[in-house]
């Protein structure tokens, strides 16, 4: 069993990553099981963070280590939230405050010119000094509508309308997102990338 740790603090990541690589060979630890305090996301992309991130938990834990950096980039918005979709209401905003932001700024806006996407990025290295990190990158397209509508998932996903299932991102079961989002078509590049190197 390889153990791998994954460089987050987010438990629903963890647990959506974890649903995710279940039958693998791999052991995937959250890096708050080594202590390892989070790292300065300074970096003005999703690959950058991602990057940083599992630099560190690897330096920090001896271990490889997988990160994710994701977000919602909204056309109208220039790609905003983008880097800063966690924070986009604040250092230290909730989910709810950060779409609360979200629908005022596009408040002004006809259906038409609401669309978006998440991104997932995800990164894994074999040690902190890597030379040539594996890194995948994938999108899910969907819309931002006006109101919230579910209560499964995080971040925006009451609000992420997915044209393909008619329903946001909140609304659908994990099980479904599992196999939809960005983050698992990411992951679904990583795991075929893992299984050739182990």
């Amino acid at each position: 069993m390889n153990r791998l740790v994954l460089a987050t603090g987010n438990k629903k990541k963890v647990a959506e990553l974890n649903a995710m690589l279940e039958g693998m060979n791999f052991k995937v630890m959250p890096q708050s099981d080594f202590l390892v305090e989070s790292v300065a996301e300074t970096g003005t992309t999703f690959v950058e963070n991602a990057i940083i991130k599992a630099r560190h938990a690897a330096k920090v834990t001896g271990l490889p280590a997988i990160a994710d950096d994701s977000g919602l980039e909204v056309d109208a918005l220039r790609g905003a939230p983008g880097v800063y979709s966690a924070r986009f209401a604040g250092e230290d905003a909730s989910d709810e405050d950060n779409v609360t932001k979200l629908l005022e700024e596009l408040s002004f806006l006809p259906p038409v010119l609401r669309t978006a996407r998440y991104w997932c990025v995800l990164v894994f290295m074999r040690h902190a000094d890597d030379p040539t990190p594996i890194i995948c990158q994938a999108s899910w397209e969907g819309h931002i509508i006006t109101e919230r509508k579910g209560e499964n998932g995080f971040g925006y996903d009451p609000v992420f309308f997915v044209p393909e299932t008619a329903c946001t991102a909140a609304e659908l079961a994990p099980e479904e997102k599992n196999r939809l989002s960005h983050r698992a078509k990411a992951l679904q590049q990583l795991i075929g990338l893992l299984q050739e190197i182990y």
